[in-house]
Protein backbone atom coordinates (compact mmCIF):
# COMPACT_ATOMS: atom_id res chain seq x y z
CA UNK A 1 0.00 0.00 0.00
CA UNK A 2 1.35 3.10 -1.33
CA UNK A 3 1.05 5.91 1.82
CA UNK A 4 -1.24 8.75 1.51
CA UNK A 5 0.33 12.07 1.11
CA UNK A 6 -1.53 15.47 1.65
CA UNK A 7 0.58 18.66 0.75
CA UNK A 8 -0.64 22.26 1.10
CA UNK A 9 0.27 24.62 -1.37
CA UNK A 10 -0.15 28.58 0.20
CA UNK A 11 0.81 29.98 -2.98
CA UNK A 12 1.17 33.81 -1.92
CA UNK A 13 -0.39 33.77 1.23
CA UNK A 14 0.79 34.00 4.92
CA UNK A 15 3.12 36.42 6.38
CA UNK A 16 5.55 34.66 8.66
CA UNK A 17 3.66 35.02 11.87
CA UNK A 18 0.29 33.94 10.69
CA UNK A 19 2.52 30.64 9.30
CA UNK A 20 2.79 30.23 13.48
CA UNK A 21 -0.97 30.52 14.32
CA UNK A 22 -2.26 28.22 10.99
CA UNK A 23 0.36 25.62 11.62
CA UNK A 24 -0.47 25.44 15.77
CA UNK A 25 -3.81 25.52 14.15
CA UNK A 26 -3.27 22.29 12.45
CA UNK A 27 -1.50 20.88 14.90
CA UNK A 28 -4.14 21.26 17.78
CA UNK A 29 -6.34 19.19 15.32
CA UNK A 30 -4.03 16.33 15.37
CA UNK A 31 -3.65 15.64 11.80
CA UNK A 32 -3.70 11.73 11.09
CA UNK A 33 -0.52 10.14 11.65
CA UNK A 34 -0.49 7.10 9.00
CA UNK A 35 -0.68 10.12 6.26
CA UNK A 36 2.05 12.25 5.39
CA UNK A 37 1.52 15.84 5.42
CA UNK A 38 3.21 18.46 3.86
CA UNK A 39 2.80 22.53 4.12
CA UNK A 40 4.36 24.40 1.45
CA UNK A 41 4.94 28.18 2.03
CA UNK A 42 6.26 31.25 0.71
CA UNK A 43 10.06 31.35 1.26
CA UNK A 44 9.92 34.17 3.86
CA UNK A 45 7.60 31.88 5.90
CA UNK A 46 9.85 28.32 5.75
CA UNK A 47 11.88 29.58 8.63
CA UNK A 48 8.74 29.46 11.12
CA UNK A 49 7.16 26.76 8.98
CA UNK A 50 9.79 24.41 9.98
CA UNK A 51 10.54 25.97 13.82
CA UNK A 52 6.41 25.63 14.40
CA UNK A 53 6.08 21.97 13.00
CA UNK A 54 8.85 20.53 14.71
CA UNK A 55 7.89 17.11 16.60
CA UNK A 56 4.73 16.58 14.85
CA UNK A 57 4.43 14.52 11.34
CA UNK A 58 3.86 17.85 9.69
CA UNK A 59 6.77 18.50 6.83
CA UNK A 60 7.69 21.94 5.05
CA UNK A 61 7.89 21.97 1.34
CA UNK A 62 9.10 25.29 -0.35
CA UNK A 63 7.13 26.06 -3.91
CA UNK A 64 10.38 26.10 -5.98
CA UNK A 65 13.89 26.31 -6.29
CA UNK A 66 16.30 27.00 -8.93
CA UNK A 67 18.23 24.31 -10.55
CA UNK A 68 22.02 26.16 -10.05
CA UNK A 69 23.82 25.87 -6.83
CA UNK A 70 24.62 29.51 -6.45
CA UNK A 71 25.54 32.98 -8.85
CA UNK A 72 24.27 35.55 -10.42
CA UNK A 73 20.54 34.99 -10.28
CA UNK A 74 19.10 37.34 -8.67
CA UNK A 75 15.71 36.51 -6.49
CA UNK A 76 16.15 32.79 -6.95
CA UNK A 77 16.35 30.42 -4.21
CA UNK A 78 18.70 27.27 -4.41
CA UNK A 79 18.63 23.84 -3.26
CA UNK A 80 20.85 24.24 -0.56
CA UNK A 81 19.48 26.99 0.52
CA UNK A 82 16.26 25.41 1.16
CA UNK A 83 18.33 22.36 2.87
CA UNK A 84 19.90 24.44 5.63
CA UNK A 85 16.65 25.47 6.16
CA UNK A 86 14.96 22.04 7.00
CA UNK A 87 12.81 21.76 4.36
CA UNK A 88 12.23 18.77 3.06
CA UNK A 89 9.80 19.10 0.32
CA UNK A 90 9.55 20.93 -3.33
CA UNK A 91 7.06 21.71 -5.55
CA UNK A 92 8.49 22.05 -9.09
CA UNK A 93 6.09 23.07 -12.42
CA UNK A 94 3.01 24.46 -10.62
CA UNK A 95 0.92 25.42 -13.68
CA UNK A 96 1.01 28.84 -11.96
CA UNK A 97 4.98 28.72 -12.77
CA UNK A 98 4.19 27.27 -16.55
CA UNK A 99 1.48 29.99 -17.32
CA UNK A 100 2.98 33.27 -15.23
CA UNK A 101 6.40 32.57 -14.88
CA UNK A 102 7.38 30.87 -18.34
CA UNK A 103 8.67 27.67 -16.76
CA UNK A 104 9.13 25.11 -19.28
CA UNK A 105 9.43 21.28 -19.56
CA UNK A 106 13.58 21.30 -19.94
CA UNK A 107 13.44 23.58 -16.54
CA UNK A 108 11.62 21.78 -14.70
CA UNK A 109 13.76 18.51 -15.16
CA UNK A 110 16.81 20.38 -14.50
CA UNK A 111 14.72 21.12 -10.91
CA UNK A 112 13.51 17.60 -11.00
CA UNK A 113 17.21 16.63 -10.82
CA UNK A 114 18.65 19.28 -8.69
CA UNK A 115 15.90 18.48 -5.99
CA UNK A 116 16.64 14.87 -5.95
CA UNK A 117 20.85 15.59 -6.06
CA UNK A 118 20.08 17.20 -2.52
CA UNK A 119 17.68 14.99 -1.51
CA UNK A 120 14.80 17.03 -1.59
CA UNK A 121 11.46 15.31 -2.47
CA UNK A 122 10.51 16.93 -5.86
CA UNK A 123 6.21 17.36 -6.04
CA UNK A 124 6.13 17.08 -9.90
CA UNK A 125 2.74 18.90 -11.19
CA UNK A 126 1.72 17.75 -14.64
CA UNK A 127 -1.71 19.03 -15.99
CA UNK A 128 -3.66 19.92 -19.21
CA UNK A 129 -5.37 22.79 -19.90
CA UNK A 130 -9.29 23.33 -20.96
CA UNK A 131 -8.55 23.60 -23.89
CA UNK A 132 -6.48 20.46 -24.07
CA UNK A 133 -8.98 18.61 -22.77
CA UNK A 134 -11.90 19.90 -25.59
CA UNK A 135 -9.57 18.85 -27.79
CA UNK A 136 -8.60 15.41 -26.86
CA UNK A 137 -5.30 15.69 -26.32
CA UNK A 138 -5.35 15.41 -22.45
CA UNK A 139 -3.15 11.79 -22.39
CA UNK A 140 -0.70 13.67 -25.06
CA UNK A 141 0.21 16.63 -23.15
CA UNK A 142 0.45 15.07 -19.66
CA UNK A 143 2.75 11.84 -21.16
CA UNK A 144 4.62 14.77 -23.06
CA UNK A 145 5.26 16.83 -19.73
CA UNK A 146 5.84 13.51 -17.60
CA UNK A 147 8.54 12.18 -19.77
CA UNK A 148 10.19 15.14 -20.28
CA UNK A 149 10.22 15.98 -16.44
CA UNK A 150 12.04 12.04 -15.60
CA UNK A 151 14.64 12.48 -18.10
CA UNK A 152 18.04 10.93 -17.18
CA UNK A 153 16.27 10.49 -13.36
CA UNK A 154 17.54 6.78 -12.32
CA UNK A 155 15.08 4.39 -11.40
CA UNK A 156 15.95 4.89 -7.73
CA UNK A 157 15.65 8.31 -7.45
CA UNK A 158 11.86 7.84 -9.58
CA UNK A 159 10.27 6.43 -6.70
CA UNK A 160 10.78 9.44 -4.60
CA UNK A 161 9.31 11.57 -7.09
CA UNK A 162 5.59 13.14 -6.21
CA UNK A 163 3.62 13.64 -9.15
CA UNK A 164 0.50 15.96 -8.54
CA UNK A 165 -1.93 15.86 -11.59
CA UNK A 166 -3.29 19.46 -11.78
CA UNK A 167 -6.14 19.90 -14.11
CA UNK A 168 -5.22 23.69 -15.29
CA UNK A 169 -9.13 23.81 -15.81
CA UNK A 170 -10.15 23.26 -11.67
CA UNK A 171 -6.99 25.46 -9.88
CA UNK A 172 -9.15 28.04 -8.28
CA UNK A 173 -12.12 27.93 -10.39
CA UNK A 174 -14.14 25.99 -7.87
CA UNK A 175 -14.27 23.36 -10.87
CA UNK A 176 -13.16 20.04 -9.95
CA UNK A 177 -12.56 16.72 -12.09
CA UNK A 178 -15.09 13.84 -11.39
CA UNK A 179 -13.36 11.27 -8.97
CA UNK A 180 -13.21 8.88 -12.37
CA UNK A 181 -11.60 11.42 -14.55
CA UNK A 182 -8.82 12.08 -11.99
CA UNK A 183 -8.40 8.68 -11.62
CA UNK A 184 -8.44 7.99 -15.08
CA UNK A 185 -5.74 10.38 -15.67
CA UNK A 186 -3.90 9.09 -12.26
CA UNK A 187 -3.88 6.08 -14.19
CA UNK A 188 -2.41 7.48 -17.33
CA UNK A 189 0.39 8.90 -15.51
CA UNK A 190 1.30 5.79 -13.66
CA UNK A 191 1.35 3.77 -17.09
CA UNK A 192 3.69 6.11 -18.25
CA UNK A 193 5.97 5.63 -15.66
CA UNK A 194 5.41 1.93 -16.20
CA UNK A 195 6.44 2.66 -19.69
CA UNK A 196 9.72 5.03 -18.76
CA UNK A 197 10.69 2.39 -15.91
CA UNK A 198 8.82 -0.61 -15.06
CA UNK A 199 5.89 -1.87 -13.29
CA UNK A 200 7.61 -1.82 -9.33
CA UNK A 201 8.54 1.76 -10.04
CA UNK A 202 5.16 2.74 -11.13
CA UNK A 203 3.57 1.16 -7.91
CA UNK A 204 5.60 2.99 -5.74
CA UNK A 205 5.73 5.93 -6.91
CA UNK A 206 3.10 8.46 -5.76
CA UNK A 207 0.08 10.11 -7.24
CA UNK A 208 -1.74 13.56 -5.99
CA UNK A 209 -4.96 14.97 -7.25
CA UNK A 210 -4.60 18.76 -7.21
CA UNK A 211 -7.47 20.31 -8.68
CA UNK A 212 -9.79 21.74 -6.47
CA UNK A 213 -9.73 18.90 -4.07
CA UNK A 214 -11.78 20.18 -0.53
CA UNK A 215 -13.18 18.83 2.42
CA UNK A 216 -16.12 17.94 0.74
CA UNK A 217 -14.73 15.99 -2.01
CA UNK A 218 -11.42 14.55 -0.34
CA UNK A 219 -12.93 11.45 0.85
CA UNK A 220 -14.61 10.46 -2.58
CA UNK A 221 -11.02 11.62 -4.40
CA UNK A 222 -9.01 9.66 -2.13
CA UNK A 223 -10.98 6.45 -2.23
CA UNK A 224 -9.33 5.83 -6.14
CA UNK A 225 -7.28 3.33 -6.58
CA UNK A 226 -4.54 5.60 -8.44
CA UNK A 227 -4.97 8.65 -6.35
CA UNK A 228 -2.65 8.76 -3.35
CA UNK A 229 -3.11 12.26 -2.29
CA UNK A 230 -3.81 15.74 -2.99
CA UNK A 231 -2.00 18.88 -3.70
CA UNK A 232 -4.60 21.69 -1.99
CA UNK A 233 -5.00 25.24 -2.74
CA UNK A 234 -7.65 27.30 -1.00
CA UNK A 235 -8.80 24.23 1.35
CA UNK A 236 -5.16 24.48 2.85
CA UNK A 237 -5.64 28.02 4.18
CA UNK A 238 -8.24 26.95 6.58
CA UNK A 239 -7.51 24.52 9.23
CA UNK A 240 -10.98 22.81 9.77
CA UNK A 241 -10.81 22.61 5.79
CA UNK A 242 -7.60 20.89 5.71
CA UNK A 243 -7.49 18.83 8.59
CA UNK A 244 -10.79 17.39 7.61
CA UNK A 245 -9.18 16.21 3.86
CA UNK A 246 -5.78 14.85 6.21
CA UNK A 247 -8.02 12.74 8.11
CA UNK A 248 -10.02 11.56 4.86
CA UNK A 249 -6.99 9.45 4.18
Amino acid sequence: MRKKIIAGNWKMNKTPSETIGLINEIKEKNPAPDCDVVVCTPFVCLSNAVETAKGTNIKVGAQNLYFEDKGAYTGEVSADMLKDLGVEYVIIGHSERRQYFNETDITVNKKVIKALEKDLLPILCVGETLTDREQGVTDDVIRRQTKIAFLNVSKEDAKKVIIAYEPVWAIGTGKTATPEQANEVCAMIRDCIETLYDKDTADALRIQYGGSMNAGNAKELLSKPDIDGGLIGGAALKSDDFTTIIKSC
